[in-house]
């Protein structure tokens, strides 16, 4: 569907150019745009490879065991039918973990192998299983503790305070995500 509206809008743009004499200035924008976004992409760049590879050193650690273990309550109560030495509690960790710590583009590896885990384990393979389920809304919701890659953009864009939105970020997301699982829970125990 993007593939389409996309194109529409450019084209529209590039119509609405010629016809108000404004050609010089879409080029331009779009010139400058490419810079800002090439300016933005290199210095997210630095900041998802430092917590990558944060992840990936605690992925080589014991770090993994102990973080399962203070979140085993937690995951325990997310996910009931998951046994407490499965595989998939290690990659549902990494992705929260992950999330908390604002790093959605890390996290996606991990949430895939969860998914894909829990996808083996699933006795009807045409539905999602409540795990699955549960795994999608804590991914959509994503509590940040520390929103990394926000934090990094206004930084980019030359903010003066990048971590004035720390509060808002935590009572949006905490917010989300306790609505999302209560809401989960209970459509769950319907069906």
């Amino acid at each position: 569907m993007l593939n389409i509206i996309w194109p529409i809008f450019i084209l529209i743009s590039f119509a609405f150019a010629i016809i108000t004499g404004k050609v010089d200035s879409v080029t331009n924008s779009i010139f400058d745009s490419s810079k800002n976004a090439i300016d933005l992409s290199i210095s997210l760049l630095g900041i998802m490879c430092l917590w990558c590879g944060i992840m990936n050193i605690a992925l080589k650690t014991s770090f993994i065991k102990h973080l399962c273990k203070i979140l085993s309550p937690i995951i325990h109560f997310l996910f009931p039918d998951l046994d407490k030495n499965d595989e998939n509690v290690e990659n549902i960790s990494m992705n929260i973990t992950a999330n908390l710590l604002g790093l959605g583009n890390s996290a996606t590896p991990f949430g895939l192998k969860a998914m894909n885990g829990l996808q083996k384990i699933n006795p009807d393979k045409k539905t999602l299983s409540n795990s699955m389920i549960m795994l999608i809304v804590l991914n959509t919701a994503s509590l940040q503790l520390i929103p990394t890659t926000v934090m990094a953009i206004r930084t980019s864009f030359g903010s003066e305070n990048p971590t004035k939105v720390i509060l808002p970020i935590w009572i949006a997301t905490f917010s989300s995500i306790i609505s999302g699982v209560i809401v989960t829970k209970i459509l769950i125990k319907k069906h």
